[in-house]
């Protein structure tokens, strides 16, 4: 049986903003994973409605269930650890696992570590996520960016639908004021998805949301270690936080 329960999603304000923007140190340590090899994953198709999620088998492969448990054995995670997690199956079964060799507590849901909605390209193919992410770099830097995305540039016919990277920036990073208060002095694991945390890791690195493609992206089941930018370093060993030094243009992956 899982040892999981659900949270709400804290309340966000309209319109997005960044949660982030008004701290300047965290009060607990902030690890965020990657969910292992899904079957859509495998499939090459997206899955980023939750209602499809729950009415369709697209949880881990068995190659995902074995990343998850060797990024489980090797993180060095001790077993206080609080694990967040995203709803969809991927994220929960990666975050059950997790828990499972940890021993840890039981694992919170939240809507708020979500995947980003790809909305008219669900059920598509993989191929479909770079129109997305190139009229998020064009995006980049434009008052505005809070509003539905409906086009793509150069790269075909606009589509609808498409959860703004602002939007995502403004429920993840709201999730993480909220474990401030929740918590102190604690490790936090946010088990999630590639995009999910692309922004998240953006808002982080004090960037404009539209720009988390610069971001180095995580493999599927990835932990990696955050820290705000220009955050005094606690000197901890553990896996190495990723900073500004580190930004690049990534290649294109897949949530």
């Amino acid at each position: 049986m899982p040892h999981s329960r659900a949270a709400p999603a804290p309340v966000v304000a309209s319109p997005a903003m960044d949660h982030l923007s008004g701290l300047a140190r965290l009060t607990n340590t902030y690890r965020v994973m990657r969910h292992g090899q899904s079957k859509a994953n495998e499939a090459g198709v997206i899955v980023s409605r939750i209602e499809n999620d729950r009415s369709g088998d697209w949880g881990l492969s068995e190659l995902g269930r074995r990343q998850a448990l060797a990024a489980a054995e090797g993180s060095g995670l001790p077993a206080d650890t609080v694990i967040w997690s995203s709803d969809f199956s991927r994220a929960r079964q990666t975050a059950e696992i997790v828990r499972a060799h940890l021993d840890a507590p039981e694992v919170i849901l939240t809507d708020a570590l979500r995947e980003r909605c790809f909305g008219e390209l669900e059920g598509s193919g993989v191929a479909n996520y770079s129109r997305v992410w190139t009229a998020d770099q064009a995006a980049a830097g434009q008052a505005g960016t809070n509003k539905a995305a409906t086009e793509q540039t150069g790269t075909g016919p606009a589509v609808s639908g498409i959860e703004p990277a602002a939007v995502v920036l403004d429920r993840a990073s709201a999730l993480i004021a909220d474990l401030e208060r929740r918590y102190s002095g604690r490790g936090i694991l946010l088990v999630s998805h590639g995009d999910t945390l692309q922004i998240l890791q953006a808002g982080f690195l004090r960037l404009d949301p539209s720009s988390h493609r610069r971001v180095p992206h995580l493999e599927t089941a990835e932990i990696r270690e955050l820290r705000l930018a220009g955050e005094p370093s606690p000197g901890a060993v553990g896996l190495r936080p990723y900073q500004l030094a580190d930004v690049i243009v990534s290649d294109c992956e897949t949530p």
